[in-house]
């Protein structure tokens, strides 16, 4: 029997463009599979849903999931994978900027070994330079002051195993997203580049303010820098007044001012508040040390990832810790 390929397709008000892109979607899907064609429905406003179900008239292998409201696309696609039974589970976005004829070269690095594909977006059509440069800024700091790593235009539009899937169900936390947790995952990695195409057909939901909230729950999810950088302020802060502070000391009050600095008591008291500030400083670091602790286990992420393609005498039935 051929092996079962998911493709999951979150939605989110594409009522104009989905049949069109569906079309697009069948005509690519090499014949070599079966499938099954999960679209998630993300609270849509308009006729999306409508047109899904009819779709689904048309092509038994489509299966719809429908939510009760708009809880972003995070959550569509964590849906989407998390109901696929697939030998392997393709992610793309629904409204054609994610080139479905690409599909085949995921499946060909699939079938060599690879348990995650990424697509690595080497141009976007119509982007504007305010969301460019951003998406660029964006990598770079993250890859500085976190421990994970994401490779610079990675997006959504990825394959990954059943082994990974399994994995991927693992993991808890609301505030998500979804390409650096099945980073954070392992496992063997392949990356197509594509170009994006231009979208087709209705106007962008995706806007600026949510790719902003996608950035932060990025680094709030995968890093306690945030949390712990005032403790990192309160310990360059704290040396660098108290040496001052000696100094006017010893220069001012000890040695008579033999440099004629002449400094003041309100100079003194200024330096002297800035010491209290670096101790308090400390002190919230200090404090961000243990609530990190607490960010850390309230994830409840499993302590390991076991890849039983490299393992012997075990099998996915064994749960990681």
């Amino acid at each position: 029997m051929k092996k079962l390929v998911s493709i999951v397709v979150p939605t989110h008000n594409e009522a104009a463009g989905i049949s069109h892109f569906h079309r697009k979607l069948r005509e690519s899907l090499p014949n070599r599979y079966r499938y099954e064609l999960l679209y998630v429905d993300d609270g849509s406003t308009d006729s999306t849903l409508e047109k899904l179900k009819s779709i689904r008239e048309k092509d038994s292998d489509v299966h719809i999931i429908s939510f009760s409201k708009n809880f972003g696309k995070e959550a569509a696609t964590t849906a989407g994978i998390n109901e696929s039974k697939g030998d392997a589970t393709i992610i793309i976005d629904g409204d054609g900027q994610h080139p479905v004829e690409l599909i085949n070269s995921f499946l060909k690095k699939w079938e060599k070994g690879a348990q995650v594909v990424i697509g690595l977006r080497a141009n976007n059509k119509n982007e504007g330079p305010l969301k460019h440069y951003g998406s660029k800024l964006f990598y770079r700091i993250f890859n500085l002051i976190t421990k994970e790593r994401l490779v610079p235009n990675s997006t959504d539009f990825r394959l990954i195993s059943a082994e990974v899937r399994l994995a991927f169900g693992k993991l808890n936390e609301h505030n998500r997203i979804t390409r650096a947790l099945i980073d954070w995952l392992g496992y063997k990695k392949e990356y197509v580049t594509f170009t994006a195409n231009a979208r087709e057909f209705g106007e962008a939901t995706y806007t600026m303010n949510k790719l902003v909230k996608l950035a932060m729950n990025s680094f709030i999810s995968l890093t306690t820098f945030p949390l712990l950088l005032s403790g990192y302020l309160g310990i360059i802060i704290t040396p660098m007044a108290l040496f001052v502070g000696l100094f006017i000391i010893i220069e001012q009050y000890m040695m008579g001012d033999p440099l004629s600095l002449k400094i003041t008591g309100s100079a003194s008291l200024g330096v002297f508040i800035v010491f209290l500030v670096g101790i308090i400083l400390t002190g919230q670091g200090l404090i961000a040390l243990y609530t990190s602790r607490i960010h850390e286990e309230v994830k409840n992420r499993p302590h390991y990832i076991i890849d039983y393609t490299k393992s012997t005498d075990t099998t996915p039935n064994h749960k990681s810790s």
